[in-house]
């Protein structure tokens, strides 16, 4: 077999991790904690180990981010430049993590060009190099303001032609109908559709991503980063968190019934 190879026997073949700044930043707000780098990048190296091809679109809210531009005096556009540049950090650090622990099939692919440290995002470049084994870490979003990494997220899943996104929370194991950490009585959905969500006005994600995701649809798993192992148990095909999808689940509707407000 290939170097950077490895048979599989999960369910989803290539996924798109959309992995938040705050993240690496561990229990803190902003900035970096080691342990929880390291813990991510154990985590996607797991993935790998089971056969299933990866990107990461990796966020820099840990950092800067751009809807603060008013509390700086800055333009947003401006602001939004300068988060893009802060998720190039967190790739970088998290290639060098990744490569610490022993892993050598890895590229850094930016939306705005920064020769330098990594490779311009090439849509066809990046799925041949997912092909042949390579751990593909997607910074700068997609390159444009007034944008989260939510939407870069969905749109890179769709053009890399991914199974589905898993959208890495910290700390929260899935979807709410209320903030489990003021609510202890709060109830996690299991399976939700498209439509639920809508309808129900849930928080999921940025609102243009998810409409994104249900157009096209391509599944949805919101999930506990910090939970060791969901990210795998995930591609192998066990239920972690919460999963959206055209179908739904109708176990959770009395649920649904009872908020419109939903914690991620």
């Amino acid at each position: 077999m290939e170097k950077g190879k490895r048979e599989t026997v999960a369910k989803y073949r290539r996924v798109v991790v959309k992995l938040s700044g705050r993240a690496i930043a561990g229990s803190a707000e902003f900035g970096f904690d080691s342990n929880a780098l390291e813990h991510l990048a154990r985590e996607i190296i797991a993935v790998r180990q089971s056969g299933v091809e990866v990107a990461i679109v990796v966020g820099g809210g840990n950092l800067f981010r751009g809807n603060q531009s008013d509390r700086w005096g800055i333009d947003r556009v401006e602001a939004d430049n300068i988060g893009m540049l802060g998720t190039v950090i967190n790739s970088l650090l998290l290639r060098g993590k990744l490569t610490a622990l022993g892993e050598d099939n890895l590229r850094v692919m930016t939306a705005v060009p920064v020769p330098a440290v990594a490779e311009p995002y090439i849509r066809l470049r990046a799925v041949h190099l997912l092909e042949k084994g390579a751990t593909v870490i997607l910074a700068c979003g997609n390159g444009q303001p007034f944008l989260t990494t939510d939407y870069p997220a969905v749109q890179r899943a769709l053009e890399l032609g991914a199974d589905a996104v898993l959208a890495a929370k910290d700390g929260v194991d899935g979807v709410y109908d209320s903030d489990p950490k003021i609510n202890p009585d709060a109830q996690r959905f299991s399976h939700l559709s498209y439509d639920e969500v809508i309808s129900r006005g849930l928080r999921v994600m940025d609102q243009s991503a998810f409409i994104l995701a249900r157009d096209f649809g391509i599944p949805l798993h919101i999930f506990d980063i910090e939970q060791q192992g969901a990210m795998t148990a995930i591609c192998r095909g066990e239920h972690r968190g919460t999963v959206i999808d055209s179908t739904g689940g109708k176990s959770d509707s009395a649920a649904l019934a009872s908020s419109a407000e939903t914690v991620v």
